[in-house]
């Protein structure tokens, strides 16, 4: 992997979620796109998907290797826990979490003049799915267990009287001793956010976000949402701390925001629909409309909603938000699209069509080129929740921009960006990805959550062998003038969810 893993004066010092592309790689080719180093710790202290992070050595880095820097963008969960995963396990003590936590202190009181952002998750309502196979075998809430936690979370609360007896079957299949342990890692996580709350009030966080991870307007984390949301109003800082769906986009989000403020910079940002009716679109893993995680994501990356109606709210950065609708619906934005850019606007395309089917998103996507769109855009993001995809758009393009007022804007990775996005989000997800899950239904593995080794060093060999030519086709379509000079395709968490691709361009000659 092509990343900065550790700077002794960094601009901008990151502490991923984990260490998939999205939390970790992505966040650091912003700052290459704005030309602002990002550094983060060593990825072995990061942990990888079951392995979980090691916070005592992060924080130790911390100290000996960032101890100083303009801005921190900071991983609660991945600080206090050791990722994400992590976090939704029994394991690490509120005190444990509390005392690591303090480091956000001592980064504040080493630099008083930082800006200093955080995000932490309220824990999902499924814990992590895997099989019960090789080392996963002894991981908490292993399958079948976490089905019926899933099921047992996703139920109204207090329960409707529909939901009693079923309740009472999953009560039983779940066993006492593993609900009573889940739900004290939803209580122990509620705590761990009401720190964050209080270390904002006190000025040693300037913003805080907790994102609601996967769920839907109803279950065991809106009780949950209801008390942070009163901690937030009784300390004083709605201004500062807001609770908004999505996880994996955040770190990317509060990085786009420090990168932003370091241009000084607020960017103004419109928000049109392909359909009429797109601003009460509702995701189906999250728990607000998609006008509202959009209005909570601008403010999140630093920037300010316009309408563009008036001069004074001229847009800088216009994202088109594609949903699933009809084709004389996709004209009427490919027009709208190449107007703004003509008219010299930063165009971003968060790309929800997968959302009815991953042929529809493929279809789309093949009369995007067609149109010739795709080289003119700023941004790109097709693949994940509404948040994650309008997050990830959002945050390349103000990357782009901060790094043009910056005067250090490096186009060629900002082109790397983009063409890795068309070859993960629409080559991978429409394509590969579902061949990839068809060989191995095939040859009698119908969990992908967690494959052995053997096994994920076989379809890992057969992801490259698939994907490798697409990504080449998508180049020459998106930016015929440059090859790929190195390119590295994994799967970095043996399993089928992701993939990571790591290239470099060239031009030609």
């Amino acid at each position: 992997m092509f990343i900065l893993s550790a700077a002794l004066a960094a601009s901008l010092v990151l502490v991923p979620l984990d260490d998939r592309p999205v939390t970790l790689q992505l966040p650091v080719l912003l700052g290459r796109i704005a030309g602002v180093p990002v550094a983060t710790p060593p990825r072995t202290m990061l942990g990888n998907y079951l392995t979980f992070g090691e916070p005592d050595r992060i924080i130790a880095w911390l100290n000996a290797r960032a101890a100083r820097a303009d801005a921190y963008v900071v991983s609660s969960d991945m600080l206090a826990q050791g990722g994400l995963v992590a976090s939704r396990v029994p394991g690490v003590s509120y005190a444990d979490a509390y005392f690591r936590l303090r480091e956000i202190d001592r980064l504040r009181a080493r630099n008083p003049n930082a800006w200093i952002g955080a995000f932490g998750t309220i824990t999902r309502l499924a814990p992590t799915g895997v099989p019960a196979i090789g080392d996963a075998s002894s991981f908490f809430a292993a399958y079948p267990a976490w089905t019926y936690l899933q099921a047992y979370a996703n139920l109204h609360d207090p329960l409707l009287p529909s939901e009693e007896a079923g309740a009472e079957t999953l009560r039983g299949q779940i066993g006492d001793t593993l609900l009573q342990q889940y739900l004290d890692v939803r209580a122990r996580n509620v705590a761990i956010d009401r720190l964050l709350i209080s270390a904002t009030a006190t000025g040693a966080i300037d913003r805080l976000v907790l994102g609601q991870d996967d769920a839907k307007t109803y279950g065991l984390h809106v009780p949950e949402i209801a008390q942070l949301q009163a901690a937030i109003a009784t300390a004083g800082v709605a201004d500062r701390a807001t609770i908004e769906p999505g996880a994996d986009e955040l770190g990317m989000a509060l990085v786009a925001h420090a990168l932003a403020r370091s241009a000084h910079w607020r960017p103004r940002i419109a928000v049109r629909y392909s359909t009429p009716e797109g601003a009460a679109y509702q995701d189906p893993l999250e728990f607000a409309p998609i006008d509202s995680t959009i209005d909570a994501l601008i403010n999140l990356c630093g920037g300010a909603r316009v309408d563009g109606a008036r001069a004074e709210n001229a847009p800088d950065i216009v994202l088109y938000v594609r949903l699933p609708n009809s084709a004389a619906e996709d004209s009427v934005l490919f027009i709208a699209m190449a107007d703004d850019w003509s008219a010299g606007r930063s165009v971003a395309l968060a790309d929800l069509s997968f959302e009815e089917s991953y042929a529809a998103q493929g279809d789309f996507v093949r009369k995007l080129f067609l149109a010739g769109i795709p080289s003119h855009l700023d941004a790109y993001a097709g693949w994940n929740t509404a948040a994650n995809s309008a997050g990830t758009a959002l945050a390349e393009a103000i990357a782009a921009g901060a790094g043009r007022r910056l005067r250090s804007y490096d186009a060629l990775a900002h082109r790397e960006f983009t063409f890795m996005r068309f070859v993960d989000d629409v080559d991978y997800h429409v394509t590969v990805r579902p061949e990839l899950n068809a060989w191995l239904e095939a040859n009698g593995t119908s969990d992908h959550t967690y494959l052995l080794p053997d096994l994920a060093s076989a379809v890992a060999a057969r992801n490259r062998a698939l994907l490798w030519p697409l990504a080449v086709m998508t180049l020459g379509q998106l930016y015929p003038n440059m090859h790929i000079a190195a390119m590295d395709i994994t799967l970095p968490w043996n399993r089928t969810f992701e993939t990571a691709i790591d290239a470099r361009l060239a031009p030609n000659l």
